[in-house]
């Protein structure tokens, strides 16, 4: 007799939940020394060969780490699984903790080189030629050298930060230092933030509630202001860039020549309809040339810096968007375009890094399929292209130190994640390190399907996907709720296990629900103009690309039409909610999370990238406002917003509700105290809980 399939709680769907890691699939953790891949556990690292039957062998042990480090006099560690190995050539090991970094000789038994820093040291950016670290403490810079020296770079006053990522992380800055080849010149970020207006957030956990205000510049306000700055550890001496007034201006894509001589940024005007890679002398600050210049009629959006080929400093990699699809271009140190080293209707997602005994570039990219990320090699001399691994799925990669080898793991709808090693010469896979079994084995998991249907321009394909209730019978008419993010940088529908459909999907589909979402236009992934066709008016073009995907909906024989939901947070709460006012007649139950209620109160740089400025665009801003439809509501609408949110700001949420007062409509509220723009932990379950509870109530 078959043994009867579980259900799933949300506690088994959601990150946060009692049982959620045995419900997600199995990993393993790898790393590089050289070319010897390197296994990374709790307690043994273990060094696996690249092909072959050869057995695998333990490198070194937790219990041999933790007594080499008491001799020294060190602190213990827990574990082994960040260790890293910063030299291909050398038996050195990188342990880091809280105060401090050293390298382990496993082969001596000792500790080679160590240095401690303060606790509160943040944003750390350790090089591995010179051992100098950069970190913040507070707002400013320090350096603490190789040889245990530290500096201290800036002494800014309050508003000012120093040695962050800036601009609010718009542009790929993820990091605010910036370390030259040799690591001896540090150039980094300061930013200016004292004409910004403070958002009033608010500590409702303390004894009487304390003001701490986040700096937010909302759309057509004053915006702070950035200069890049260089400290030479030679001279002890910080000079800044002369780029001039950096007042609605924005530098981004940082790069060091080889040489570390020159640096090379993009600068933007506050407009961001245009771009310049632009050369400065390290050492003078001196602007030196204007090398390449991006213009565009809505907006140019360049996100990596660019790349010098190691075998030859006279020539880097550009990327851009200029033929409408992310390419790489080569260019001489002058700024002569030299090639285009990719061209298709596809997008190259990252450049991963050279294979320079081929003179290739490793580059990820959607050639296969808009829904996947696959490896190439390309031929800088040709620009011929090699696929490496076995095409399917998405795939993420390291590379090893020579780059004749990569670590290839990669998820697949039937693959919940597998782990391989792949030759670069061949592009083909030569050892598997992991096969993850399903985890959701012996639990009654839904059907989940996934097609095309065109876009509201007839021409266009979307991609959606299709999650039928558990237990699914032809006869029966189900709910729907359409689960919906809509926005640019972001992709729902994806060729990973079980179509990267999220948990709280699969748990409606046990409830007795269908679970919608397609992919609109404005979305990432498919190119420039499919993007950019919402600009200057967010929310119109990508919502008939929804109600696209509701006609779909209503022709399946098994859905209500008189029982749809929606749901969706961030850029998914401004479309869910968008979706219930303009469309008060097709929806009868949505939750929106964390939802932009009015783009004049989002933040500058990534709102005017899109809507321009109140002031420049104010019958964009009007036809995109919700609070202009609040009147519109008819359904069942819930509102939930974490209540210090940082990044939609609760007074989103609270002049909504002020506007739906005033035209006499009645929206329900749910506010997570504390909590940032996700909730996180076990409240992420809480939060589930509720969602459910809410289409349990008035849709079902």
């Amino acid at each position: 007799m078959p043994q009867e399939k579980k259900s799933f709680t949300l506690h088994d769907l959601i990150p946060g939940g009692e049982t959620y890691r045995q419900c997600t699939p199995a990993n393993a953790w790898h790393t590089w020394w050289g070319d010897l891949c390197v296994e990374l556990d709790v307690d043994t690292l273990t060094v696996l060969p690249p092909k072959g039957k050869s057995s695998a062998t333990v490198l070194f042990t937790l219990d041999q780490v933790n007594r080499w480090l008491e001799a020294a006099g060190k602190q213990p560690v827990h574990t082994l699984q960040n260790v890293s190995f910063p030299y291909a050539d050398k038996p050195l090991a990188l342990l880091q903790s809280n105060d401090g970094h050293l390298l382990l000789d496993w082969q001596q038994g000792d500790v080679a080189w160590s240095v401690t820093f303060d606790r509160q040291a943040a944003n750390r950016d350790w090089h591995k030629r010179s051992r100098h670290l950069a970190y913040t403490i507070g707002n400013n810079l320090c350096i603490t050298t190789a040889d245990g020296k530290t500096i201290s770079v800036t002494s800014e006053p309050e508003g000012i930060k120093c040695g962050q990522a800036v601009h609010r992380n718009e542009f790929g800055i993820m990091s605010g230092t910036f370390w030259s080849a040799d690591g001896q010149r540090l150039a980094f970020y300061r930013m200016d933030e004292t004409m910004v207006s403070d958002y009033p957030q608010v500590d409702t956990e303390a004894r009487t509630a304390e003001y701490q205000p986040d700096k937010y510049p909302m759309a057509g306000t004053a915006s702070h202001k950035v200069t890049v700055g260089v400290h030479d550890i030679a001279t002890g001496k910080t000079i800044y860039l002369q780029a001039g007034d950096p007042t609605d201006r924005y530098f981004s894509n940082i790069a060091w020549s080889p040489c570390a001589r020159y640096i090379y940024l993009m600068e933007h005007p506050r407009t961001q309809d245009s771009a310049e890679l632009v050369r400065y002398n390290a050492l003078t600050g001196e602007k030196d040339a204007v090398l390449i210049v991006e213009k565009h009629a809505k907006y140019v959006e360049p996100m990596s810096p660019i790349i010098f080929l190691p075998w030859d400093d006279t020539k880097f990699i550009y990327q851009s968007q200029c033929d409408g699809f992310n390419h790489l271009y080569l260019y001489d140190v002058e700024g002569k375009e030299l090639a285009q080293l990719t061209k298709g209707e596809w997008v190259v997602q990252e450049l991963v890094g050279f294979r320079e005994e081929g003179k290739e570039v490793i580059v990820a990219t959607t050639e296969i399929s808009p829904l996947q990320t696959n490896l190439y090699a390309v031929s800088v001399k040709t620009g011929k292209r090699r696929l490496l691994g076995n095409g399917e799925g998405v795939h993420s990669v390291q590379l090893s130190a020579s780059s004749n080898w990569m670590i290839d793991c990669f998820s697949s709808p039937e693959s919940p994640r597998c782990i391989q090693l792949v030759s670069l010469k061949s592009g083909k896979i030569t050892k598997k390190l992991l096969d993850a079994p399903n985890p959701w084995d012996g639990f009654d998991a839904p059907e989940i399907s996934v097609g095309i249907i065109k876009a509201a321009d007839g021409v266009t394909d979307l991609y959606y996907r299709l999650v039928k209730p558990v237990g699914f019978d032809p006869a029966k008419k189900y709910p729907a709720v359409v689960y919906v993010y809509g926005g640019p940088h972001a992709q729902m529908i994806q060729n990973t296990w079980n179509y990267a459909t999220r948990g709280w999907d699969i748990y409606m589909a046990q409830q007795g629900y269908v679970v919608f979402t397609v992919d609109n236009r404005g979305s990432s992934n498919r190119g420039l103009e499919f993007e950019n066709c919402t600009y200057h008016q967010l929310g119109i073009e990508e919502m008939k690309d929804q109600l696209q995907g509701v006609a779909f909906l209503k022709g399946l024989p098994y859905v209500d039409a008189d029982r749809l939901g929606v749901h969706g947070w961030s850029y998914g709460g401004f479309m869910t909610t968008n979706l219930m006012l303009t469309y008060p007649d097709v929806f009868k139950v949505g939750v929106a999370g964390g939802p932009v209620t009015d783009w004049k109160y989002y933040e500058v740089m990534y709102g005017e990238r899109y809507m321009g400025t109140p002031q420049s665009n104010p019958e964009g801003y009007k036809n995109s406002s919700l609070l202009e439809k609040a009147g519109n509501l008819r359904g069942r609408l819930l509102v939930i917003h974490g209540g210090n949110d940082p990044v939609c700001v609760p007074q989103m949420t609270y002049s909504f509700l002020k506007a739906c007062i005033d035209k006499g409509t009645h929206p329900d509220l749910f506010i997570y105290p504390g909590h940032g723009h996700n909730m996180l932990g076990r409240d992420r379950v809480h939060l589930h809980e509720h969602i459910t509870r809410y289409f349990e109530d008035f849709l079902k």
